[in-house]
């Protein structure tokens, strides 16, 4: 019997935004956006959705545990699962919730799958743009139910488009990011979503991305599908990235060509 895991994850995050997230979509009053940390906004689409989705993961996969970004601001014991045996979901209900909160887009809907510790698949449903990435971490990602190749149409060294959010990033580093960018192609700011980020560079429409904040939720799900198309997901030092891994810096990109040439111009002392 085939494995339609794929399919059912995807379904239910198509589920949450079409119930719980987008008619909440430019609709929210004061009541309904909080700050649970300085400057970091939570809405009541994300907890309904945490809810929607998180329930029905465990279903899908019974005995599961679900860590899910507004679980962890609760009780951030539930980082420690990450590196468990058995089966650990990682949710973000709404990724881009400051966006979200404003009426902007992007925002995005995520799930990642660990087994024993090891990310195996990942999923990213952009709802607005009807767009739904999913896959197996060693068979491939699909885009839509399309195969995606990474390497496909990728510019040469010059005309190379990427984003980084510079205002996280630390002085020194800042600086030669800002300075580099200039020798890529073209350095854009960032979308405040980091789904949407990995999505583009699964459809080609940037080559690379650079993050300072690396919250599993936020880069779990993106990173094994970047790798399941080709790409490569690396903290700054070159260390492959594992969500249960504290630190800051990674750098995403299409393949192993873009990741070197970008780790040269933008990162090299």
């Amino acid at each position: 019997m085939a494995d339609t895991l794929l399919d059912d994850v995807g379904d239910l995050l198509w589920e949450a935004a079409e119930q719980v997230v987008l008619p909440l979509f430019r609709k929210l009053d004061d009541a309904d956006v909080s700050e649970k940390a300085p400057g970091e906004v939570v809405t009541v689409a994300d907890r309904r959705a945490e809810e929607l989705i998180s329930a029905r993961l465990r279903r899908l996969r019974p005995g599961s545990m679900v860590v899910g970004e507004e679980g962890v601001a609760d009780n951030p014991e539930l980082l420690r699962h990450l590196r468990d045996g058995g089966d650990v979901w990682l949710v973000d209900p709404v990724d881009g919730t400051a966006n979200f909160a404003a009426g902007r887009r992007p925002f995005a809907l995520m799930v990642a799958l660990l087994t024993d510790g090891r990310p195996t698949a990942g999923w990213i449903l952009d709802p607005l743009a009807e767009t739904l990435a999913s896959g197996w971490a060693d068979d491939g990602a699909l885009l839509n139910g399309q195969p995606v190749d990474g390497g496909a149409g990728v510019p040469p060294p010059g005309e190379l488009r990427g984003a980084a959010m510079t205002r996280f990033l630390p002085p020194e580093t800042r600086d030669r990011v800002r300075a580099g960018g200039r020798r890529l192609g073209e350095l854009l700011p960032g979308q405040h979503c980091a789904g949407r980020e990995y999505l583009d560079i699964l459809t080609g429409e940037q080559q690379f991305t650079i993050f300072w904040r690396t919250l599993p939720w936020d880069h779990a799900p993106g990173a094994l599908l970047v790798r399941a198309a080709g790409g490569v997901a690396r903290r700054f030092d070159g260390v492959d990235y594992h969500p249960a891994d504290e630190g800051r810096g990674l750098l995403v990109a299409a393949n192993e060509q873009v990741w070197a040439e970008v780790h040269e111009a933008l990162l090299s002392s």
